[in-house]
């Protein structure tokens, strides 16, 4: 039997972040990125929602069936949902998971509900190796919910999965929160 695939937009694309080998890059049509936080986490965090005519990219991993399990307790707040038949890639895959949250869950970010920036790091990280500065830029045009308030935790990261980054990554990312206008809060 062959391995179920996940597809990752987010966190998953920093392939530092977890083991599963190899990967391809993607792309899930149907589908945009948000900001939201819901009852679940006391921050901001991704996830995909249902957008007709819009696309995201991202990586496709093969997950042995024994491990779904640590991958759903990592991705507790979510839903798995069958997304092969909306996933485009080079792999011979066609059982594709997309994590989602149920949309009467979500919430918009407020300074209560912050983004990380130890989270916000990782993503915009595993864009920038992936995909180059182009595909960055493209997860940043491809995702809702910039006016966001995001928590500069990275002296001391909360997110559990914290990356450390190049200077030019730091670089990238600072520039991009000026160019969104985003609120950074200090710790």
């Amino acid at each position: 039997m062959c391995d179920a695939y996940f597809f990752g937009y987010g966190s998953l694309v920093n392939t530092l972040t977890h083991g599963y080998d190899p990967v391809f890059r993607a792309t899930a049509r149907n589908w945009r990125r948000a900001w939201r936080y819901t009852p679940d986490r006391s921050v901001a965090y991704l996830t995909a929602i249902r957008a007709p005519g819009h696309s995201i990219d991202g990586l496709i991993a093969p997950v042995p069936a024994e491990g779904w399990a640590t991958l759903d307790l990592r991705e507790a707040a979510y839903d798995r949902l069958p997304a092969g038949h909306e996933v485009h890639h080079e792999a011979q895959a066609s059982d594709i998971a997309i994590y989602a949250i149920d949309p009467a869950r979500l919430h918009r970010p407020d300074d209560d509900h912050p983004v990380l920036m130890s989270y916000l790091d990782v993503v915009l990280q595993g864009y920038l190796r992936v995909f180059g500065e182009a595909g960055a830029q493209d997860f940043i045009d491809t995702t809702d919910g910039w006016d966001a308030p995001i928590l500069d935790d990275r002296s001391d990261p909360v997110y559990p999965r914290a990356q450390s980054l190049t200077r030019d990554e730091r670089i990238f990312v600072r520039d991009a929160l000026r160019a969104l206008d985003c609120k950074v809060l200090v710790r």
